[in-house]
């Protein structure tokens, strides 16, 4: 196995991207939530590296990269996966994003097309975040609590702790979850100052990708996986937009984490190891 964890890529204007950079072979990104770092990723890291060259990257603003007062915004972090992808010299990508981190890969798509990519996972987020018609499309939540959430959580740095503990313990985790857990995965988001999540939280959740989805599955091997919360809702909306994609049902938000055996299962089963994995 190749050692190269710990790198920082340089993207623009003195912005670097901290990437860990694990094993050898066909190439697979993985991308975090908002506010979230490539960390979270742990367990696919340590899986996929016995057999892929495996990449975990903390956009602009998250992690260990560049706090940056320009570019918090998913039309930037596509820009800089498209030049992550260019530094590293990689190729038949498969692209692994996570909530928000899907937007990254959209927006990638968007810019970049499919040239470099062998397959697209998308994991718990709807191309189309915000909908007026939240009770049969795939959304994040109704238009005014999404409006309140951003109102009150993310105006400074202690609401921003608050709405994340609440998330994990409400969304991202099913069972109970132990201290040492929750102060970590918090840590996690508490990197990125209140200010930068407010616009990477605007940002996201007035995405559009819904094309770029429709595009990707029709060009490429796409999966998504959904958490149980509100999986049917989320497996028929995908079915509509982009019937091509794949669409699995388990767990919570971060199901690849809780769940990593089965999370890491089911995208072996989807990548069928002699197809998509060297």
């Amino acid at each position: 196995m190749t050692e190269r964890a710990g790198q920082y890529i340089q993207m623009d204007s003195g912005v670097e991207l901290f990437i860990q950079d694990i094993g050898s072979g066909e190439p697979i990104l993985f991308i975090p939530g908002w506010t979230f770092t490539g960390e979270v990723f742990e367990h696919q890291l340590a899986h996929y590296s016995k057999t892929n060259r495996v990449i975990a990257v903390d956009p602009r603003s998250q992690g260990k990269s560049s706090i940056a007062l320009h570019g918090n915004n998913y039309v930037t972090h596509g820009s800089d996966i498209g030049k992550l992808i260019k530094a590293l010299q990689l190729d038949k990508v498969t692209m692994v994003g996570w909530s928000f981190g899907c937007l990254a890969v959209w927006e990638y798509i968007r810019q970049y097309g499919l040239d470099k990519v062998k397959a697209v996972v998308q994991i718990d987020l709807s191309p189309k975040p915000l909908s007026t018609n939240h009770e049969e499309d795939w959304v994040e939540g109704p238009l005014d609590d999404i409006a309140g959430a951003y109102s009150l959580y993310t105006q400074d740095a202690a609401r921003q702790r608050e709405f994340v503990e609440a998330y994990v313990t409400g969304v991202m985790i099913q069972r109970e979850v132990e201290p040492q857990e929750l102060n970590w995965l918090v840590s996690q988001s508490m990197n990125t100052p209140h200010y930068i999540a407010a616009n990477l939280f605007a940002s996201g959740m007035f995405s559009d990708y819904r094309e770029e989805a429709k595009l990707a599955s029709e060009a490429v091997p796409t999966l998504a996986i959904a958490a149980e919360h509100w999986g049917d809702t989320a497996k028929a909306f995908m079915n509509r937009i982009a019937p091509n994609t794949e669409v699995v049902i388990f767990g919570g938000h971060l199901m690849f984490w809780e769940h990593a055996e089965k999370f890491n299962q089911t995208l072996d089963q989807f990548l069928k190891v002699d197809r998509l994995i060297s």
